[in-house]
């Protein structure tokens, strides 16, 4: 039962989005299978077998999960309609993240984020697409992405590092901090191998790092 009430509380179920959005299911599957919507980030199998006096009985029902922002990613469909809009979309937001971090001193050398963005943003687009982001971020939208994926390159660069300088673990603590507020919790069966774990959690028991110094600059 905690998975279903992590599943709950922090995704949309397909129904949920259906009617959040007012399309149909026909609409949603179209999206899909235009490449423009993501697929679902998480797919429950369910069976219930019942024992009463009638004697047994058992159902099957899957029920899919989708990140909650996705239902204001649909309204970017609809108002774009076509798939190299609805693209430009989200690579020009997914920049203008990394612009306004970039400004709030969150620098990177990582060519990802200059000469090779045109290219990064197509796989981040696919990872989006196949719906890897909507589990692993909060909202599964192009700024929590562009968030997500700057701060765990940082991140890992520094814990390379044998030794970290008061400077270096300074930075570590920011850019851990953010991470912290885009990445999803996890499901309680992926939590001990997820990023959250390795980047976040891990790197805060061994630094002893303040949860506050991002907010304070």
């Amino acid at each position: 039962m905690e998975l279903v009430n992590y599943l709950d509380k922090h995704f949309l179920t397909k129904e949920q989005l259906i009617q959040a959005t007012q399309i149909s299911e026909l609409q949603l599957q179209r999206y899909q299978d235009e490449g423009v919507m993501p697929k679902p980030s998480y797919k429950l199998n369910i069976q219930w077998d019942c024992e009463s006096f009638f004697g047994p009985h058992s159902e099957k029902q899957a029920v899919e999960y989708f990140a909650k922002g996705y239902a204001s990613w649909i309204g970017i469909i609809e108002a774009k309609q076509d798939f190299n809009s609805i693209y430009q979309c989200f690579g020009d937001r997914y920049k203008d993240k990394i612009a306004q971090l970039r400004n709030l001193g969150y620098e990177s050398s990582n060519l990802k984020f200059s000469s090779g963005i045109s290219q990064h943003i197509e796989e981040e687009w696919q990872h989006f697409i196949e719906g890897t982001y909507g589990l692993c971020t909060r909202s599964g939208l192009p700024e929590d992405i562009a968030t997500k994926e700057l701060a765990s390159i940082e991140i890992n660069a520094l814990l390379t590092q044998d030794t970290l300088s008061q400077k270096q673990i300074h930075r570590l603590n920011r850019f851990v901090d953010i991470l912290d507020e885009t990445s999803a919790h996890f499901a309680p069966h992926e939590r001990s191998i997820s990023s959250r774990q390795k980047l976040i959690d891990t790197p805060r028991r061994k630094y002893n790092l303040d949860c506050s110094v991002s907010k304070s600059k």
